[in-house]
């Protein structure tokens, strides 16, 4: 007989005799992942997962997309998911069964996507930014007298106001483009995210806030380097900063409208590519080098729910209660 055979036929009695013992589940001594359910067909994976159900199990909905993707711009909308790869845009709607993915007309020189409350906007870092019009495939230059390049986002708050983002600081308009007001001038701008009136953004020299529709900003959380993320939670925001004396990412939450941070890393594990971090129903996840980490108690503990595959690090998106992830080199 194997050996290897033998000494598992041996072992098991031994397992069953001391879960009796401690009246505790053998199926409890082994911790085991959400399976990944898979095609048996030989199309593109390991792009995109989906999961409705807090992450408990994960469905690979690659199938339709170019294969090895490396970098992207994924995103979601109430339109349904939108894969940029290139210069070829893909949309699958947020009801389809199966998650059928349909390939659009896109420009020759996208960009970056950024999606906004009239709608989605592409930009180029030299300058050139343009609207998609709505209910067709048809992109149309806007905002052609703005006064700067280097471009790294747009953004509307809920007044109507539109605030771009560059590596010299933060531009605001409130006629619709006619006029551009530099409101910050003090490094880059990334990300920007509002809720209830407030505005909460990456920036060159952290996380900073506005509460009057953009026009002025401050630093809430500096650390010596840069803000990462942001995102609007229940009752408040997250962010992602880079410290420089630990060099690592520290993940944060304000429950008062960004005057205030507090850490919620202290049992997720040191690192410095730490990518994003959202909230669906009660649960805290975390887009981390070791792959998804999700928290049940607003981030006092974490339990690694999904590995990293190799490494890439999972960014994560939402839609109501579907969670998207979708695995990057070096993270964000």
């Amino acid at each position: 007989m194997n050996s290897n055979r033998l000494y598992f036929l041996l072992i098991i009695p031994f397992f069953f005799a001391i879960s009796r013992f401690l009246n505790f589940p053998l199926g409890a001594l082994i911790h085991s992942y959400p399976k990944i359910q898979k095609s048996n067909e030989q199309v593109a994976t390991d792009l995109i997962f989906k999961s409705t159900d807090y992450g408990q199990t994960w469905q690979d909905i690659s199938k339709g997309l170019p294969e090895n993707i490396e970098t992207g711009n994924f995103f979601v909308n109430d339109k349904g998911l939108f894969m940029l790869a290139g210069v070829e845009m893909y949309h699958s709607k947020s009801k389809s069964v199966g998650q059928i993915w349909e390939k659009e007309i896109f420009k020759k020189d996208p960009g970056t996507i950024s999606v906004c409350k009239s709608g989605m906007y592409t930009f180029t870092y030299n300058g050139n930014i343009s609207r998609k019009i709505a209910g067709s495939n048809t992109w149309s230059p806007i905002y052609e007298n703005f006064p700067r390049k280097n471009l790294r986002s747009i953004f509307e708050t809920s007044s109507g106001a539109v605030l771009i983002g560059c590596d010299n600081g933060l531009f605001r308009s409130t006629n619709l483009g006619k006029t551009w007001h530099h409101v910050r001038k003090l490094g880059w701008i990334i990300k920007i995210v509002e809720s209830n009136g407030i505005l909460i953004a990456t920036s060159q020299n952290g996380i900073i806030r506005s509460s009057d529709d953009g026009e002025n900003w401050n630093e809430v959380l500096n650390e010596g380097g840069v803000g990462i993320d942001v995102a609007s939670i229940a009752q408040g925001f997250a962010a992602i900063t880079y410290n420089t004396k630990s060099k690592t990412r520290r993940v944060r939450t304000s429950m008062d409208g960004g005057k205030t941070w507090k850490s919620i890393d202290a049992n997720l594990p040191a690192h410095d590519l730490i990518a994003n971090i959202i909230q669906v129903g009660d649960y805290f996840f975390c887009g981390h080098p070791k792959g998804i980490f999700r928290s049940a108690d607003k981030g006092k503990t974490w339990e690694l729910i999904l590995p990293s595959m190799g490494e890439k690090v999972f960014n994560l998106s939402r839609m109501g209660k579907a969670i998207y992830a979708f695995p990057r080199v070096g993270g964000c």
